[in-house]
């Protein structure tokens, strides 16, 4: 009998797992009005929540030159502060349960950097469900910084290699914006959007999402769905 691949589920951190907006936008009102900017406002913010700062902060008129200094000063306070202003969304644990009774491998895949991933994963109780905890990188201009490059060393942390197309159908990114599905389709992988989250339903679906759900009780049963669908 030949044993069947691991199924492997990916998570995303902020806006699937745990609402950070709080502390995410008290941290960055904090970094801007140092560092001389006016603030973004709360709609503003939401919508940066996901990809990394470098990446959004430039669209808000700040120099590519200033990026570091704001992300810095950002971190100054979150770290300390802001990073415990979050709040896991109902459903998490019995979701993470459900996932792991059903023989799911489970493993953290943020472009939050590693370090403050894992201690928001450890404040929450959560750490021994996941198998893989991976993030970005700690500082800017280091490797490894969108989600598609957190994917692609998730994959390899997880042994599953980039031309084993069987493999990779045994691997699903769960995540609320649309760069989690595009990350995920750079890496040949599914991924299920939710609703919940930061994102919306028309941006996952439009990002090509195999579904979008409405609650963390059904991230279980569309996972299966979508390994069902890759074996008939």
């Amino acid at each position: 009998m030949i044993n069947a691949p691991t199924t492997h589920v990916l998570l995303d951190l902020d806006g699937t797992i745990s609402d950070s907006a709080l502390g995410i936008g008290r941290s960055l009102t904090y970094a801007f009005e140092e560092c001389g900017h006016p603030p973004p406002d709360d709609a503003t913010i939401r919508s940066m929540i996901g990809p990394p700062f470098e990446l959004t902060l430039p669209k808000l008129g700040i120099h590519v030159d200033e990026i570091e200094k704001v992300i810095g000063v950002y971190r100054e306070r979150y770290e300390e502060i802001g990073l415990f202003e979050n709040e896991m969304y109902d459903g998490v644990t019995d979701m993470l349960e459900r996932l792991r009774s059903d023989g799911h491998s489970i493993s953290l895949a943020t472009a939050k950097p590693q370090h403050t991933a894992i201690r928001i994963i450890e404040h929450f109780g959560l750490t021994d469900y996941f198998v893989r905890k991976v993030g970005a990188m700690n500082e800017v201009g280091e490797g490894r910084r969108t989600k598609g490059e957190v994917i692609t060393h998730a994959l390899g942390l997880l042994g599953v290699s980039p031309h084993d197309r069987i493999a990779l159908d045994h691997v699903i990114m769960v995540g609320d914006r649309d760069h989690d599905v595009e990350g995920a389709h750079l890496n040949a992988i599914d991924c299920i959007g939710v609703s919940w989250g930061f994102g919306s339903t028309e941006e996952l679906k439009s990002a090509g999402a195999l579904t979008v759900i409405d609650h963390p009780h059904d991230v279980a049963g569309a996972v299966d769905a979508a390994y069902r669908s890759h074996q008939s």
